[in-house]
């Protein structure tokens, strides 16, 4: 079912465009979290919110392959460690046939931080397809280099597809005694902004299981499922002496599985399986 790996290319892109929508961030800064789900403006462009392709990615009657398409800058390549990791967390999941990754060594032609703006700008325009290209479900993950606006941000999710994970951040954020590593930081900002894109936690439905933390919505109260807040907070350092979860819990899993069979309901969606009631 799963087949790993693709072609390497090379490409250019520069930002010419505006596009703006919500986002979601992984953030490395104290508990007193602001909130990483933020509604600035809804578009006409059906490039949609975090979540909303979650019943694509579980239902298989239309789109049965998934591709993560990974642009990644010189110094920035993730991980191949990453990558199978994505590959494996999508589909214990997602009902497809297949899930692969294709690699692409892109110039982003910018300097200096990136605002979440430019964020979804480059995103349209270095994106190999549409998110939703005939039988194939797209998922962008973006490797720049340097950091966000905000340098306490490891990773964005932007839209229904997009998210950029800032490496050189992750990489300062490792502590002294490497505990955790940044590599597994890498692993585990990327399964936890995969989950804002499967609409992790309550951004697209309400559970009938409480497990989300109130002072921290979107995220999970269990230390450890993935969607732990502390991870996108300096206090895991407190929390955590080894290893950062990267797996979803029984809880999030258990969402996935009721937005599955349509016994919660998922709400801003991209696409609807045919009968769905909404």
């Amino acid at each position: 079912m799963i087949f790993e790996g693709g072609n390497m290319s090379i490409r250019v892109f520069s930002n010419n465009s505006k596009i703006i929508s919500y986002f979601f961030v992984l953030v490395l800064f104290s508990s007193a979290f602001s909130g990483c789900f933020s509604k600035e403006e809804i578009l006409p462009e059906q490039f949609g919110v975090p979540g909303g392709l979650v019943l694509a990615c579980l239902n298989s009657s239309e789109f049965t392959e998934l591709v993560i398409e990974v642009d990644y800058e010189a110094d920035q390549k993730p991980r191949p460690e990453t990558l199978e990791l994505l590959v494996e967390r999508i589909s214990s999941v997602c009902q497809k046939q297949s899930v692969t990754f294709d690699l692409f060594l892109t110039d982003f032609e910018h300097e200096g931080s990136w605002t979440n703006e430019e964020i979804r700008t480059i995103g349209r325009d270095t994106r190999e397809n549409n998110a939703m290209n005939n039988a194939q479900l797209r998922f962008h993950f973006l490797f720049p280099s340097g950091m966000h606006s905000d340098e306490n941000v490891l990773g964005v999710t932007v839209d229904a597809s997009t998210v950029m994970i800032f490496v050189d951040r992750i990489k300062e954020s490792e502590n002294i005694i490497q505990r955790p590593s940044w590599e597994n930081i890498e692993a585990a900002v990327a399964v936890h902004e995969l989950g804002h894109l499967l609409g992790l936690v309550n951004i697209v439905y309400t559970s009938n299981v409480d497990h989300e933390d109130s002072e921290h919505p979107g995220h999970s109260s269990n230390e450890d499922s993935v969607m732990y807040w502390a991870i996108e907070s300096s206090d895991f350092f407190n929390i955590f002496t080894g290893t950062l979860p990267n797996d979803f819990d029984a809880d999030d899993k258990g969402d996935l599985s009721k937005l599955s069979s349509a016994q919660i309901q998922a709400i801003n969606q991209l696409w609807y399986p045919d009968g769905y009631s909404y």
